[in-house]
């Protein structure tokens, strides 16, 4: 069912407005702690496995299980925010993130940990970030607004990344890890409360139809093949059943979505989402963004914890450098958008970011002095800031309001695939023994990996496409 677009000259209403700052403030928020939640912990590591009597490897799985459960759910929260309501999933996700989080700051060992963390807030975040993306591609139809919105939102989402590690080492080292997610619950709370500022502008679809076999067939899917990857240090076999059973699981949903088109039903995801070649450009290197970017982040404070000893606030420190440039980067994000094309952003992003691993490589041969790691991570961080919004509005600009659900779902689905499986491989090839082999390994694998996302953007068209024509 088609969702009712806004009235005649709503659109040109909007766009007479001044930028609604008090509406993108909680939207932003709401991004910078999800992203910050999936990187937090890698400075933890050392911490959590003493405190928790666990090993690198069962909190590398804690981390991956909260990335992957955000990336199997989020196309089925996109469904039920168009079904009820995109302020109301939004406030939901964020309670049940909250909960999760004060979950995991008392929890005793590491499975009330995963439940806490990696599921409680993985489901929060699959219901409260689809709604962040289509509140902000309904509230702001100006295209320069729109665009500095997402800016703004995307850099709140990598700056939460990157600063994870500062602000979760600071606060490890000054009271202790548990008291970093009693954090990220003060936060959830204060967007709680900023959201009251936040009018749904289309109502719920009741009648949205919510495909629970493909729901289900999808995530399982997901889950399995992620589960495989994080299986290949210890079992090849269990691995490759994993991996097998899962690939025919996604098979079986795609073929489950088009009986349900043949039949005149509504499946989770319509294959028509995968026709537009921008939008599917896009989505190719918003995965490859978050890949980098999650796999980086654990590979190297696993490397500074494990191998050269570093405590958790050190790391933290040396990981502002990624901060620092991606917030640089990000904050010249709409003067960029003016002057270049989005294919030469992006482009020149993973340029960047695969130098930064290449600086990171050369580095780590060197003399074991903290300030090595600095220079990569700052070119990561640049490069990053100058891809990440411009992908992002690649593909929620290549389709009109009533796909705006499903897009958005969709889209940080993939973003959240790319970043559990980034931390899957490049953590699954650095725990066998995280010194220098392995570590300059799992780097090579991520700029490889880099060079595949610079020959998608590479692909993009050279002019922004035209707008969708709305349906109502």
């Amino acid at each position: 069912m088609t969702v009712p677009s806004t009235p005649d000259g709503a659109g040109a209403r909007q766009e007479k407005r001044p930028w609604p700052r008090q509406v993108l403030l909680p939207l932003a928020l709401a991004q910078f702690i999800c992203s910050f939640a999936g990187s937090n912990m890698n400075v933890m590591i050392q911490d959590i496995s003493e405190d928790l009597d666990t090993t690198v490897q069962g909190v590398q799985t804690a981390i991956t299980i909260f990335l992957l459960v955000m990336a199997a759910l989020m196309i089925p929260g996109g469904i039920l925010t168009d079904r009820y309501g995109r302020k109301r999933c939004l406030v939901i996700g964020l309670a049940v993130y909250g909960v999760g989080a004060l979950l995991s700051a008392v929890a005793p060992g590491l499975g009330v940990l995963i439940l806490g963390n990696s599921i409680l807030e993985g489901v929060g975040t699959a219901l409260l970030i689809p709604p962040v993306y289509i509140l902000t591609t309904l509230l702001f139809t100006n295209v320069a607004d729109r665009a500095r919105a997402f800016g703004a939102i995307m850099a709140m989402g990598g700056i939460g990344a990157a600063a994870g590690p500062l602000i979760g080492g600071l606060i490890t080292s000054a009271i202790s890890w548990r008291a970093a997610f009693v954090f990220q619950a003060l936060v959830v709370a204060v967007i709680i409360v900023l959201t009251r500022r936040i009018d749904d502008p289309l109502p719920p679809n009741p009648d949205r139809v919510f495909d629970t076999g493909g729901a289900v067939l999808s995530a399982t899917g997901l889950v399995l093949v992620v589960m495989g990857i994080l299986a290949a240090d210890d079992n090849v076999w269990l691995m490759s059943g994993l991996l097998l059973v899962g690939a025919l699981l996604l098979v079986g949903f795609f073929r489950w979505v088009r009986a349900k088109e043949r039949a005149g039903a509504q499946p989770l995801l319509r294959t028509d989402l995968f026709r537009n070649r921008t939008s599917n450009l896009g989505l190719i290197t918003q995965h490859t963004q978050w890949l980098m970017l999650m796999g980086v982040s654990f590979v190297v404070a696993a490397y500074l914890q494990v191998v050269r000893g570093y405590n958790a606030i050190d790391t933290g420190v040396i990981f502002s450098a990624s901060t620092l440039g991606l917030l640089v980067s990000s904050l010249g994000a709409a003067r960029f958008a003016k002057k270049h094309e989005q294919r030469t952003l992006v482009m020149t992003g993973f340029a960047v970011t695969v130098c930064g691993i290449g600086v990171l490589l050369a580095m780590a041969h060197g003399e074991p002095k903290a300030w090595t790691s600095v220079p990569g991570l700052l070119l990561i961080g640049l490069g990053m800031g100058v891809m990440l919004t411009p992908s992002v509005n690649v593909v929620q600009s290549s389709f009109p309001e009533d796909q705006q659900g499903e897009i958005s779902g969709l889209s940080r689905s993939v973003s959240n695939l790319g970043s559990s499986v980034g931390t899957a491989i490049a953590g699954t090839i650095l725990v066998a023994d995280p010194a220098v082999g392995p570590y300059a390994a799992a780097l090579v694998v991520l700029a490889v990996v880099g060079l595949g996302g610079f020959a998608a953007a590479a692909k993009l068209p050279r002019a922004p496409a035209s707008a969708p024509t709305r349906q109502g």
